[in-house]
């Protein structure tokens, strides 16, 4: 007898043609894939809560010991070609920098205390002096023209104004409790970072192998380089950004004292401080300055303006093109967006965090983004255009 002939498998084909062969729709699947996943663990949320607070615990130690591992990385790295032991040159390193610490408490902090002790003094002097030029300011005949003209009236808003400080002051109250719980929190962390930045030092070039020893070894390679170009960003972003500050603050305390500007060094280390968050930071650091000098004189006013100008201008032109580079490559209105908008999700932390954060997204993504292309076989490999 004649066996029948086979039909043909034409479903299947189709299904794999169309849909497994498909990359467009394979990645549509795959995202709707995640989405669903995502739903359920938002379902599921209580059981990750325990995580959540793990990470919450642990993430401002690693975050203060990893800056510092960046910084500090390089001065172990010559002592160990030096012939001197990683475990021992950390200890050596934490001797110097304890005994710089004991110079900087002895001689700098009693200067310190006292500018901030009379910053803090004269501040109610200061503010009383503000008020009374605005106040004299606004009784002027052109700012009365201009108030009818916009339609404005001041007594109602400083009236509404006032009643939200007073809003404010009464539940600052209620937050008390949870302000001096999340300081303990802060201090518990930053005791710890000491024994997390020595491990880290000690045994931080073997912290890449552990983490590619749990990936596939063909996937080694490729994620070797991203681990590569990550490190290499924030180093170069923590390490210029930290230098270009102290040298700002640097720059300002000398100004400050040449033009006899009062509290010089608390308003030059408030700089140095705020012009870690690029961009934004000297727009804030220059708002107390400003207090002080328009409080002194007109013409300190104008002296201070005059030395954040030139001070601004050195680190645009000399100091930032030369340490920073342009490691980073990222337009400066992209840095605004991002330091703005992370900063509104994660507030403080967010903004400390954006730019380093936003470097390190850019590196996965462009590799995951080259890696597509290489397995897509719809880019010319030499002179990468499209076929």
């Amino acid at each position: 007898m004649e066996q029948p002939e086979q039909q043909p498998r034409v479903w299947p084909d189709r299904f794999k043609r169309f849909f497994l062969n498909n990359k467009f729709v394979l990645f549509l699947l795959i995202l709707l894939l995640v989405g669903l996943n995502i739903m359920v663990l938002t379902k599921v949320s209580f059981v990750f809560h325990p995580f959540a607070v793990l990470i919450k615990t642990i993430v401002l130690p690693i975050i203060l010991a990893g800056i510092l591992y960046y910084l500090l990385n390089p001065l172990v790295d010559v002592m160990e070609k030096w012939k001197i032991k990683r475990g021992w040159g950390v200890l050596i390193l934490y001797l110097i920098i304890l005994g710089i610490l004991t110079v900087v408490i002895l001689a700098v902090i009693p200067v310190l205390r006292n500018q901030i002790t009379g910053l803090i003094e004269n501040f109610p002097s200061y503010s009383k002096t503000v008020t009374e030029q605005f106040e004299h300011l606004t009784g002027g005949e052109m700012f009365n023209q201009v108030q009818s003209a916009i339609n404005l009236n001041w007594q109602d808003y400083w009236g509404s104004l006032s009643q939200r400080a007073t809003e404010i002051l009464d539940t600052t109250w209620t937050k008390l409790g949870g302000f001096l719980g999340a300081f303990t929190e802060t201090v518990l962390s930053i005791v710890t970072v000491p024994f997390i930045l020595f491990y880290l030092l000690k045994d931080g070039k073997k912290l890449p192998n552990k983490i590619l020893s749990f990936l596939p070894i063909k996937s080694r390679t490729g994620a070797m380089n991203v681990l590569h170009d990550i490190n290499h960003q924030i180093s170069s972003f923590i390490r210029g950004q930290i230098i270009v500050s102290f040298c700002i603050g640097v720059l300002l305390y000398i100004g400050y004292m040449i033009i006899g500007l009062d509290y010089a060094l608390i308003l030059a280390i408030i700089a140095s401080f705020t012009s870690v968050v690029p961009y934004l930071g000297p727009a804030i650091a220059i708002t107390p300055a400003l207090i002080v000098a328009l409080v002194t004189s007109p013409v300190m006013l104008l002296k201070m303006i005059a030395v954040w100008t030139i001070v601004q201008l050195i680190e645009g032109k000399l100091i930032s093109p030369q340490i920073m580079g342009k490691t980073l490559k990222i337009h400066p209105i992209t840095i605004i967006f991002v330091i703005l908008t992370s900063g509104n999700l994660f507030g403080v932390v967010g903004v400390l965090l954006a730019v380093p954060g936003y470097a390190v997204l850019k590196v996965v993504v462009s590799h995951i983004f080259n890696l597509f292309k290489d397995s897509s076989g719809l880019y010319d490999p030499k002179n990468n255009t499209l076929l």
